[in-house]
């Protein structure tokens, strides 16, 4: 059984450490930190298993929440590890991205990063083979909107910084609602593809669903089932995103219409118009075309020239023609 303890540091709170005996004894690779960062176990909100992807904390403006974060040494050093909160987005490729919680130039108003705090625990050093339980405080303050607010949980070392994504809502009247916007084609062929925008108008996170219709010029349709999106859409976030449409017609005008839903009744449509042209096919007709054109202007011309010069005195005769003198007769007295 692994050996429980305390860890006391001058201005840090006790800490819950557990030494890792039983854990094999090998290095960090050069491109690791040597330690990890997660939602400690234990609490009702841990998934089956003690084990949490994330932090979820859930209350009304104005409460204090609290939860733990785990920190687990792996090497055979003691490690200094600095902890802060921070204010959380989705990048396009669905990944987490942590920004200062504290504004500064060029960044954006502070949001629930702001709210995190470990009190005197923002550095803790962590004894070799050791996990150290630090908690922190979520103050949700009295005025703040309901909803969802992205946050994240930041320990760094030596440069080194590991996110560890906060689930916050906040009671109150919540509301699902996007957007579909900027709807695009580009590309020919089998390359072509749909491009688009979602902008997520409510304040909670969105799993969005995607469904796409085509329909040509003589009343055919073709529809792609709804799917769900590999993007979580936080509130007020933009994504820009495209959908691969490699059955493109060869020689058609398709109108597409995109809808979008995500849970909680949210909904949204945009359409466009494309021609898809091959363009090989195009430019070869048109140098035929261009071709013919040239080779008949010049056979006019041609026969122009010859009547021209076949029998020029017929003409100029046939244009000046005397008119006949008529003699005037009268009867005599």
């Amino acid at each position: 059984m692994p050996v429980l303890h305390t860890l006391k540091r001058a201005g840090v709170p006790l800490l819950t450490a557990a030494a890792l005996y039983a854990a094999p004894a090998h290095p960090a690779a050069a491109d690791e930190p040597g330690w990890t960062a997660g939602p400690a176990a234990g609490t009702a909100a841990a998934a089956p298993g003690g084990a949490r992807p994330y932090f979820y904390l859930a209350g009304n403006a104005g409460t204090v929440l609290e939860d733990r974060l785990a920190l687990t040494n792996t090497t055979d050093g003691e490690r200094t590890v600095t902890l802060r909160g921070a204010d959380a987005y989705n990048t396009a490729e669905g990944a987490l991205a942590v920004r200062p919680a504290a504004p500064g130039p060029g960044n954006a108003a502070p949001g629930a990063g702001a709210w995190i705090s470990f009190g005197a625990a923002t550095t803790v050093k962590i004894p070799p083979r050791t996990r150290a339980v630090v908690p922190f405080t979520v103050t949700v303050p009295p005025a703040s909107p309901p909803g969802d607010h992205p946050a994240a949980v930041v320990a760094a070392e030596g440069g080194h910084e590991v996110a560890v994504r906060v689930h916050l809502r906040v009671g109150g009247p919540t509301l699902a609602a996007l957007t579909v916007e900027d709807v695009s084609v580009r590309g020919k062929g089998a390359a072509a593809v749909i491009a688009y925008t979602l902008v997520n108008r409510g304040n909670v996170a969105l799993a969005p669903e995607l469904s796409v219709r085509a329909r040509g010029p003589f009343g055919e349709d073709t529809e792609r089932g709804a799917r769900t999106l590999p993007v979580e859409l936080l509130p007020g976030q933009r994504v820009e995103l495209t959908e691969p449409w490699p059955a493109a017609p060869v020689l058609d005008r398709v109108r597409f219409t995109l809808t979008v839903t995500a849970p909680g009744g949210a909904r949204a449509t945009a359409a466009t118009s494309a021609w898809f042209v091959p363009w090989r096919l195009a430019g070869w007709l048109g140098g035929a075309l261009l071709a013919l054109g040239g080779t008949t202007a010049a056979a006019l011309h041609l026969v122009r020239g010859r009547r021209a010069r076949r029998d020029p005195l017929s003409d100029a005769t046939s244009l000046h023609v005397p008119e006949p003198e008529h003699e005037l007769t009268g009867a005599a007295r």
